[in-house]
This record gives structure tokens, C-alpha cells and sequence, in this order.
């Protein structure tokens, strides 16, 4: 009985870490704690500019032709998710929940992206 009860547990803790250790799903989660919905891909509440920013990327992954192009998108990735991280944060500590909202919904984006790029990187 107490077997089962410390794996229920530690498979809860493990979840709950890897939700946390996530800025994007960690942000998520503080959206749902504080009863704010997710913004929905539909909703494409996104700017216009930022949309352009990620077809670029999205096409400069697609042209991508050898491990340097694909590493310099990497880079790219890497640098906008950090300064999401940051802004989301700054916006969750002036309490301002609709701007974290539209923060992570780019940060989504920007994962989708990530996301295709390891696809592209694993040797077929």
C-alpha cells in the first residue's frame, strides 16, 4: 500500500517538475492558476509583424541546406525564447496577465518552430 502511494506520488513530482522546468508550460500553468484561458491558435491575436518574423523562419527552415543554416536558425530560436522568457516573466510579476497571455501564445509559435527544426536535425 505504501509502495503504490509513493509511486502515485513521485509520478505526480515528476510531472509537476517538468511542467515547471518549462518556461512556456510553467507560464501555462500560472495562466490557468490565476483563471486566465490559453490563447487559442485561432485567435491569432498575434501582430501582423511577428507573424512575417516566424514565415521567415519557418521558410528559412525549409531552404535550410546543411547543419550550419539549420544551427543559425537554432541560435535564432534560442535568442527569441529568451527574450520571451523574460518579457513573460516581467509581465507575470506587474500582474499582468493578458500581456503573459499574448507573450506565451508567441512563445508557442516559437516551439512549434523548435519543434520542426529537431524533426529537420535527426539524420533520417
Amino acid at each position: 500500500k505504501e509502495q503504490l502511494y509513493s509511486e502515485q506520488h513521485s509520478s505526480l513530482i515528476n510531472k509537476a517538475y517538468q511542467t515547471l522546468l518549462n518556461p512556456l508550460s510553467r507560464g501555462l500553468y500560472l495562466l490557468e492558476l490565476n483563471g486566465v484561458e490559453p490563447a487559442q491558435e485561432t485567435d491569432c491575436d498575434a501582430d501582423s509583424t511577428f507573424l512575417m518574423e516566424i514565415m521567415e523562419i519557418n521558410e528559412k527552415l525549409a531552404e535550410a541546406k546543411n547543419e550550419d543554416m539549420l544551427e543559425e536558425i537554432e541560435m535564432l530560436i534560442k535568442v527569441k525564447q529568451e527574450e520571451l522568457t523574460k518579457d513573460v516573466t516581467a509581465a507575470f510579476e506587474r500582474d499582468d496577465l493578458q500581456e503573459a497571455k499574448k507573450l506565451l501564445a508567441k512563445m508557442k509559435y516559437f516551439a512549434n518552430v523548435e519543434d520542426k527544426l529537431k524533426n529537420k536535425k535527426m539524420p533520417s
